[in-house]
């Protein structure tokens, strides 16, 4: 079920108890964690996609989950790269969305920090298509075992290219069969295609910012 323009408007919001972000230690209890005060009560799809989240958060068999809100470099990051890849949309044939729910099956959906569709794909309102590609950014509270997790299921949907970007760490990685792996090269591609983000560019960038802020 996609939420439509006057769903949206007519959204009642509700105060809910949400499953916060996890941290390593809690992956399991978030999962199965009710968010609702009446015990053994669980969110239904049609009641997540008629509520207005902000920010907006992913849902998981019943469980709404409170996504890890972006500090200063999550956020320049998520938008230097959706600008990157809209001012190169005509020469790499794609276009970036943020923060797009994507519904990945029937009782399941995450919100990716920034999605790249090919200019042909399908526009929907909720993504039930797989992207070209999906980055995630890190944020001071995110695990690499959750991240291995969400990228696990992104390449299960069918999404080709799944990045992740650790700020802490200035590195990034793709998924793979077996989770996550470091790219050595420091140079997100797409095979095949112009798409290149170098990840020492990124950080320059963020740099350059930092400096004339005074940091």
């Amino acid at each position: 079920m996609k939420r439509t323009a006057s769903q949206t408007k007519l959204a009642v919001r509700i105060e809910l108890r949400i499953a916060p972000a996890s941290r390593e230690d809690d992956t399991v209890l978030m999962a199965t964690q009710p968010i609702d005060d009446q015990p053994g009560r669980f969110i239904s799809v049609e009641e997540y996609l008629s509520t207005v989240y902000e920010p907006d958060c992913e849902y998981d068999d019943g469980v709404v989950v409170e996504r890890n809100l972006g500090e200063f470099e999550h956020s320049f990051l998520q938008t230097i790269l959706a600008t990157l890849v809209t001012n190169n949309m005509e020469d790499w044939g794609v276009f970036g969305l943020i923060e797009q729910r994507v519904q990945i099956n029937s009782r399941k959906f995450l919100v990716p920090d920034v999605c790249v569709l090919r200019l042909d794909a399908p526009t929907e309102d909720i993504l039930t298509h797989p992207p070209l590609i999906v980055i995630e950014i890190l944020s001071p509270e995110d695990t690499m075992r959750r991240a291995a997790k969400k990228a696990t299921e992104y390449l299960q949907f069918g999404i080709e290219h799944v990045w992740v970007i650790d700020p802490s760490g200035r590195v990034a990685y793709r998924g793979v069969a077996t989770g996550l792996e470091r790219v050595p090269e420091g140079r997100l591609i797409v095979p095949g295609t112009p798409i290149e983000v170098r990840i020492s560019d990124l950080f320059e960038k963020l740099d350059a910012v930092r400096s004339r802020g005074g940091r």
